[in-house]
């Protein structure tokens, strides 16, 4: 039996290996994003005006484009149809900035034509917050009351939500990194060489979401090992 709690835990290689991995993803975003930053668009665009082209060329007229504070915050509200761009997107004109605007109008794109997994990933939304706060809660709570398997099974459940969640953010990442670099070439809004640095940032960028449901799978594999049986030594 392995001596959890008691001395080497040999379950926490699989804790380090995912926190390797999201480090190191993150690390390389950060780093393809900085090189790419300092290199500037041929159209001379903006995240924010590049991104409104591709919403008005698209036909949506009723996302709007709002400036959010930090760097690569990034995201799409599919709930109030509001796409917000970081300080290093919104009134950039890099190639790299343009890349991370078009991918995050590729979500809006997503949301108009009703893709699948997005829908899903949206619905779910409620659920994987939840599970992800309250999960390590009733886990703990589960073993200091004699190792409650009800308490434990149920945090594990919850935890797994979580870990859905990101696993169903997978193909909408990759599918709107797609829709975007389409869009970019076929507009445009970027030329030759630039479009092949939008494929290194967006897929730098979409590796940080692989790590991210790795580690993640990681942690909830360490759980079932831990607490799947009556093991309490």
């Amino acid at each position: 039996m392995f001596p959890y709690f008691y001395g080497l835990d040999p379950t926490y290689i699989l804790v380090i290996i995912g926190a390797v991995l999201v480090l190191g993803a993150s690390a390389l975003v950060n780093l393809t994003f900085g090189k790419y930053s300092a290199v500037r668009s041929l159209s001379g665009m903006t995240g924010a005006q590049a991104a409104q082209r591709i919403l008005n060329q698209a036909g949506i007229y009723d996302v709007s484009i709002e400036h959010i504070n930090g760097k690569l915050t990034d995201h799409y509200d599919p709930s109030n149809k509001v796409l917000r761009l970081s300080d290093s997107v919104y009134g950039d004109s890099s190639v790299a900035a343009i890349g991370v605007a078009a991918h995050e109008c590729g979500h809006a794109i997503q949301h108009q034509h009703g893709y699948v997994p997005l829908r899903l990933r949206t619905a779910i939304v409620p659920l994987a917050n939840f599970g992800s706060k309250i999960s390590w809660p009733l886990i703990i709570l589960g073993v200091f009351l004699s190792w409650s398997q009800t308490l434990i099974y149920a945090g594990i459940i919850l935890f797994s939500l979580a870990v859905l969640f990101q696993i169903i953010t997978l193909p909408v990442e990759f599918n709107a990194s797609r829709r975007a670099v389409k869009i970019l070439d076929d507009s445009g809004i970027l030329y030759g060489e630039e479009v092949q640095i939008t494929k290194k940032v967006l897929g730098a960028a979409a590796l940080t979401y692989v790590a991210g449901a790795a580690a993640s799978v990681l942690q909830l594999l360490r759980l079932i090992r831990i607490f799947g049986g009556n093991n309490r030594d």
